[in-house]
């Protein structure tokens, strides 16, 4: 890594770039005045990003510049590019939050610890650059990026996108297009010169005679690439340009540009060649590498003289090459010996010890064949590339060791490793290649490879989003382990149980009840560690058997996660699982607590593979309890964390604030496009969960009609458990009130088996106001009456509320007036109260058909807030501080203390301990 060679467009002045210029000036001018801004540059090689970094750097007066160059290598160290950027501030690394300040430690190999979460290494280098910034603003510039090393473009990609209020500028010079971790940042696009600007060009840098005929044909064939209008003339005789001969250039430019490099390089010295060899082999190595390399292979140092005459070079704290072109060009034309005995004495000179990584690397590219040792270091630099989170290096290194073990079964070992590997660094196509060298390096592999290799398939599936083929091939993997590895296969049942959760629709294939059959039939466990077997078991007798069978066991898993002295271990684990055992048998308190844990889980150690889910589903039982200020706070996280990850998942958070709200404005396009886009992408836990809300949302603006359609769409002809289940209390109600009371009676079968399982006053109270509304008499009056008091013995002020609003509507059609109205009045006040609009308009239009007038209520004034605003305020008012806020929110404390004083403004408060007063909802004891 390092700073790149002026060029000759630096040293002339830029020629055209006015648009380009301007954005790089608007971004100066606003990290001066205290903002943070990102962009991209992008375009092919030679079109002159670097000159225009060159620019940014030279105008950036008042501010502070660091700057980075990735390096085109086939060695991977992690973390390698951003240690190289933060080198100079890492003594600002003391202000962070001791969780940050680790993690970095880790990423940089500077101590050792727990494999640190690359967003908790991204926030630490938001937290840097926001604690520098603070006393100048900074400009990070990064050119190349496209070669810096996996880690470091994916945390670089992630500060970019998480800037806010500290001023701090972020400009990145790349060649690639649809780079993920560069997707939501501004896009400059820098194309070829235009032919007036090339024109100038091309005179300015010519000291010969130029015919006209050759400068038009140069500026056609370059297409105004600048490196090409530079190079081209170079590789050519003077009296080609002059003489106004027609150029053959039949090659494609980048080879053009290339064969003008390979050219000026055989004019060189064959000294000066070595040298340049040695700079090309390792990118990374400062120049005291280089000259000892260099001595080692006999190379004087008056070498470098030739090669910095030639302006192909430049040597500094690193010897710099003019383009990264030459380097490229450099290296290959090499002989295949040469090559490796640079790298043989990069290897002899490096520290074995401080530098084993690059040891082992360079020892691998000088190796002619296979070589056991070698294989066996570089197999150790993927383990400490793994310890740092450096899980595209580890996954490097293992596929290098793979190609140098002569031994057939252990080639194909580390080709499974590393395609593991590449499965957690998100790298897929890689990961498959492995996969394809493995089964080819060891033919026939053994059964436990051959299952090792089906599950690593089923998990690039399922990770990559492919919701609806991950059941079947999770499933597949679990039972080919059954008999090889029984712990590893009840793992891979519980992966498949929630692939199939995920896809599973109301009508098609039943993914849940398949997985759930292939679980049952394993044969018990001989250990005595059962919270896996406990989960599996209960979970899968849940599908298999119905909640009646599965009740005790589910209740079982609670009082196993509920108590005082649960593994953390297992909460890790297996956490997410007991939640859904919680949910099954309608004990809302303990679902509750167990996805809160959950989430704090995620936000304290950074390990994110379920936290959207969690906070989804958090955000579901949140509003179901009526604490909406809560569940939109969780919906703004959950969008945040999305947006920060990358992962792509169903706005269920919004979707269920904005239907329980009668918000059809709001609610409806989030439901249909989840429908259209899920349908298709086979998740069908999403496209459910939407027919659900949509059900709720026309009940509350009494569309019973479509109410029922969707709460039928949502349960399907056979409900399951979870949301199906959920959504038959509305297909209940809707069915009623639409005249169709043999559904409803078919609705309340299925929901009781679910309810009675339960047990609990929620599953009982929702099952007496759901019989309520299919009963005539005192019977019914009875079932309403049940129905109020149990759920007023629980979390659920949003159900107990509509049970009142059902008896009172069903009091005023008894011709009880008086009595409907106090039911009718004490609903309206708790959904008026909770935000559930539409909910509540039925009840005061049922409450003035008693005769008694209700006034609409206004909106709460925390409406005022954005949701950013509003979750900041909220977690504020909790006592969270500004650093932990940033953590669970991805952003700078800079940037939440920013927020907070908008927030003040805002709510008229002076500090933070005002807010709770102001953002507390009426009646409920929050919790997110």
């Amino acid at each position: 890594m390092g700073s790149t060679f002026p060029r000759h467009s630096r040293c002339l002045g830029l020629v055209d770039r006015e648009a380009e210029r301007a954005v790089l000036y608007e971004l100066t001018e606003a990290v001066r005045s205290g903002e943070s801004r990102a962009v991209v540059l992008r375009g092919e090689a030679g079109v002159g990003k670097t000159a225009l970094l060159d620019h940014l750097v030279e105008q950036a007066t008042g501010c502070q510049v660091f700057r980075v160059t990735g390096m085109q290598s086939e060695m991977e160290l992690a973390y390698a590019g951003l240690h190289l950027l933060c080198s100079p501030i890492q003594r600002y690394g003391i202000r962070l939050p001791p969780p940050q300040g680790k993690a970095l430690e880790v990423a940089f190999g500077l101590s050792d610890g727990l494999v640190p979460d690359r967003f908790r290494v991204g926030l630490a280098v938001l937290g840097l650059l926001s604690e520098v910034a603070a006393e100048r603003p900074l400009i990070c510039v990064v050119d190349d990026y496209q070669w810096l090393d996996r880690a470091s473009a994916e945390v670089l990609g992630f500060v970019a996108r998480r800037l806010a209020a500290d001023a701090v500028g972020l400009v990145f010079g790349t060649r690639v297009t649809g780079q993920d971790e560069l997707a939501g940042i501004r896009q400059l696009v820098v194309g070829g010169l235009g032919e007036e600007h090339a024109r100038t060009l091309l005179e300015r840098t010519q000291t010969g005679p130029l015919d006209n005929r050759v400068r038009d044909q140069l500026i056609a064939e370059s297409d105004g690439n600048p490196l090409a209008l530079l190079e081209l003339p170079r590789s050519l005789p003077h009296a080609q340009l002059a003489g106004g001969f027609g150029l053959p250039f039949p090659e494609p430019l980048a080879d053009r540009i290339e064969e003008s490099f390979a050219r000026q390089l055989q004019t060189l010295p064959a000294d000066s060649r070595s040298l340049l060899l040695v700079a090309s082999a390792d990118p990374a190595a400062d120049q005291n590498l280089v000259w000892k390399v260099a001595e080692c292979l006999g190379v004087p140092r008056l070498a470098g003289q030739a090669a910095v005459e030639s302006g192909l070079m430049e040597i500094g704290a690193r010897l710099r090459f003019r383009h990264p072109l030459l380097r490229s060009v450099t290296y290959r034309s090499a002989a295949p010996v040469d090559r490796r005995d640079v790298h043989r004495a990069f290897a002899e000179a490096v520290d074995p010890v401080e530098d084993a990584d690059r040891r082992a690397w360079h020892l691998a590219q000088a190796a002619e064949g296979p070589d056991d040792q070698v294989a066996a270091d570089l197999e150790a630099s993927a383990d400490r590339a793994r310890a740092r989170g450096g899980l595209a290096a580890a996954a490097a290194f293992l596929h290098r060791a793979a190609l140098l073990t002569a031994d057939s079964a252990l080639r194909a070992e580390r080709l499974l490793a590393a395609a593991s590997a590449n499965v957690q660094a998100g790298v897929f196509p890689t990961a498959h290649d492995c996969l394809a060298a493995a089964a080819a390096a060891a033919e026939p592999l053994d059964e436990m490879q051959l299952a090792r290799v089906d599950l690593t398939r089923a998990q690039i599936v399922f990770a990559s989003g492919q919701d609806g083929e991950a059941p079947q091939l999770l499933l597949d993997a679990a039972q080919q382990l059954q008999r090889l590895d029984p712990s590893l296969a009840r793992d891979t049942f519980l992966s498949a149980w929630m692939a199939a959760l995920f896809a599973e629709f109301p009508v098609g294939e039943r993914w849940l009840s398949k997985v759930s059959q292939g679980a049952r039939s394993m044969s018990p466990s001989p250990t005595t560690d059962g919270t896996r077997e406990l989960v599996l078991d209960a979970l899968s007798l849940l599908i298999t058997d119905g909640p009646a069978a599965a009740a005790g066991r589910l209740r079982a898993i609670v009082e196993v996660f509920t108590a005082d002295d649960l593994d953390p271990e297992d909460d890790l684990r297996f956490g997410w699982f007991a939640q859904a055992a919680a949910s099954a048998v309608w004990d809302e308190r303990a679902w509750l607590d167990m996805l809160r844990r959950q989430a704090q889980l995620g936000r304290e150690t950074g390990i994110l593979d379920h936290q959207p889910i969690v906070l989804s589903a958090l955000g579901t039982a949140s509003a179901w309890i009526g604490d909406f200020a809560a569940a939109a706070t969780l919906a703004t996280e959950q969008e945040v964390l999305c947006e920060a990850t990358g992962v792509q998942i169903a706005s269920f958070g919004a979707m269920c604030l904005a239907a329980l709200r009668g918000d059809a404005a709001s609610a409806l396009p989030i439901i249909t496009e989840t429908v259209a886009r899920f349908t298709e992408q086979r998740m069908g836990v999403a496209v459910v969960y939407a027919h659900w809300m949509a059900a709720v949302l026309y009940n509350g603006l009494g569309r019973y009609e479509e109410a029922q359609t969707a709460a039928e769409c949502a349960a399907g002809p056979n409900p399951g458990p979870y949301v199906s289940t959920w959504a038959l209390p509305e297909l209940i109600e809707a069915a009623v009130r639409a005249g169709d009371i043999p559904a409803a009676e078919r609705a309340l079968a299925f929901l009781a088996a679910s309810t009675q399982a339960g047990g609990t006053d929620f599953a009982l109270g929702i099952e007496a106001r759901c019989r309520a509304l299919i009963t005539v008499g005192a019977a019914a009056e009875s079932f309403h009456v049940e129905a109020i008091d149990r759920l007023s013995r629980t979390l659920m002020r949003l159900e107990c509320a509509r049970a009142r609003l059902l008896y009172g509507e069903w009091l005023r059609r008894e011709g009880r007036r008086t009595d409907a109205r106090a039911q009718l009045r004490l609903a309206y006040e708790t959904l008026a109260d909770i935000g559930a609009e539409a909910f509540a308009e039925r009840a005061r239009r049922e409450l003035q058909a008693t005769g008694e007038k209700a006034r609409s209520r206004t909106a709460d004034d925390v409406e005022i807030l954005t949701d950013q605003e509003a979750l900041i305020a909220r977690l504020a008012a909790e006592g969270r501080t500004n650093p932990e806020i940033g953590m669970q929110l991805f952003i700078s404390a800079r940037t939440v203390e920013w927020h907070l004083r908008k927030v003040f403004g805002k709510l008229g408060v002076a500090s933070r301990r005002e807010l709770p007063a102001v953002l507390a909802p009426p009646g409920v004891a929050s919790g997110v």
